[in-house]
């Protein structure tokens, strides 16, 4: 009995020197795990007060865009592609601002832009928009090949039709009118049989430009 005591005072002694020797880094321990913990937080709060401020932003560069003020609009893209390119909506006004460079004619600016957001977005669907409309930008360059090969890149099934489509107007531009208008058919087929993709294209388009090559409606 007197031997289990004197090792469990011993067992105290020892623990009390261990505590005595190590306890700056059991305390340093403690303060980096809330400090991780509060910083992660704080970390978080600073995120979602950022991301609404670059909403905000984007707002208003659409509203003065949409008013005509295209310098302003501009100018407050410039801030969210620039303070807030860590956020969506960077990637959302580099699109608009490509849309702008291709109605100004200047198709070179608008192609680095979608380039951009095509093969750098972290969000999958701005990356399929900004592909598809790159590949108009080619298309309007004249750059079928490099066009064609944007299409291969584009791996949404959700917009397959879209790209029947646009794989369509390629080889109708060089000047192909068999396999355009075989891509066109496909993807009206693909529309009839999923009717909830037909929001992906102009319907009434397509079957304008199949009848122009003189053929009729796809076969259901």
């Amino acid at each position: 009995m007197v031997d289990e005591y004197l090792s469990e005072r011993e067992q105290a002694d020892q623990l009390r020197n261990w505590l005595r020797e190590n306890w700056i880094w059991l305390v340093a321990g403690v303060a980096l795990t809330l400090a991780g913990y509060y910083g992660y937080r704080w970390w978080e709060s600073r995120q979602a007060a950022r991301s609404v401020a670059a909403g905000e932003r984007l707002g208003a560069m659409l509203e003065a865009i949409g008013a005509g003020r295209l310098d302003e609009g501009v100018r407050i893209a410039g801030e969210v592609t620039g303070e807030y390119a860590d956020t969506p909506y960077a990637d959302q006004a580099t699109l608009v601002l490509a849309r702008l460079d291709v109605d100004a004619g200047d198709f070179s600016a608008a192609e680095g832009r979608l380039a951009r957001v095509a093969d750098a977005s972290k969000d999958p669907d701005l990356r399929t928009v900004a592909r598809l409309r790159l590949v108009r930008v080619l298309l309007a360059q004249g750059r079928y090949d490099d066009a064609l090969a944007a299409l291969d890149k584009v791996a949404a099934p959700s917009v397959d039709a879209r790209v029947l489509e646009l794989r369509g107007d390629v080889k109708l531009a060089q000047g192909d009118r068999d396999a355009a208008l075989a891509q066109w058919r496909q993807a009206e087929a693909a529309v009839s049989a999923d009717p909830a993709s037909a929001g992906q294209i102009d319907a009434e388009l397509l079957r304008l430009k199949i009848a122009e090559l003189g053929a009729g409606p796809a076969a259901k």
